[in-house]
């Protein structure tokens, strides 16, 4: 039987990455940001954003993702239900795990073992073929034109905090697109490979800031709650 003490936990947890996250924010603020959006950025992770369970026929059947890293995406469309029929189309047959809307909203496309068609020719740590090693993560929106919003960061670390600890991937693994294609080209610069260019370097650091002190208070979290 669990204790009282243990049953406080999770809302302590929390609390803390909410004041945690508050300070990341404020810090990148005070340094300056490049919207309105980012200038004054502060996030409150909430216990649960809206989830969508929404498919995609556009994975590997035979073969099981051995999860060691995320993939950040962007979807560089102008609506979440364009990227979502892109993602569920048969004839486009690109695919991930999930879809990020602007409002923090969810759309579940396939379970993290799932091998989805997200990362194409792509290297992480000398591996090879990130669909099989990797959770791609579609940010609704083209952070070329406009940043992350706060709920899209704030979901985005909901949803990969307990991946992370039960897949134990470290912060280093959680990379972008353009960086594993980048890892791939230099190994293989003579092989053709798509130049759409990814989340910008400016909103992944944005986005590791706010994930660093979150997954930090995670962990510690989990240790705590330990018997």
């Amino acid at each position: 039987m669990k204790s009282s003490k243990s049953k406080t936990i999770p809302s302590l947890v929390i609390i803390a990455i909410v004041i945690i996250l508050s300070a990341a924010f404020a810090l990148y603020s005070h340094k300056g940001g490049r919207s309105e959006e980012t200038q004054g950025d502060s996030i409150a992770l909430k216990k649960e954003y809206k989830v969508i369970d929404y498919p995609t026929p556009n994975y590997d059947r035979e073969r099981t993702n051995q999860v060691m890293g995320v993939v950040l995406h962007h979807t560089a469309e102008p609506t979440v239900e364009r990227s979502l029929a892109i993602l569920t189309s048969t004839e486009k047959k690109v695919g991930t795990h999930v879809v990020i809307d602007t409002d923090g909203t969810r759309y579940v496309m396939a379970e993290p073992t799932v091998a989805a068609y997200h990362a194409g020719f792509s290297i992480l740590n000398g591996r090879e073929g990130c669909n099989y090693c990797t959770v791609g993560i579609e940010f609704q929106g083209n952070t070329l034109e406009a940043p992350l919003t706060r709920d899209q960061i704030a979901s985005g670390i909901e949803y990969l905090l307990p991946i992370m600890a039960e897949y134990k991937i470290p912060l280093e693994n959680v990379v972008t697109h353009e960086m594993v294609r980048t890892a791939y080209k230099e190994k293989y610069p003579n092989k053709r490979c798509s130049g759409k260019v990814d989340i910008t370097p400016e909103e992944y650091q944005r986005f590791m800031q706010a994930l660093k002190p979150a997954w930090e208070a995670y962990l510690k979290s989990c240790q705590e709650s330990c018997p």
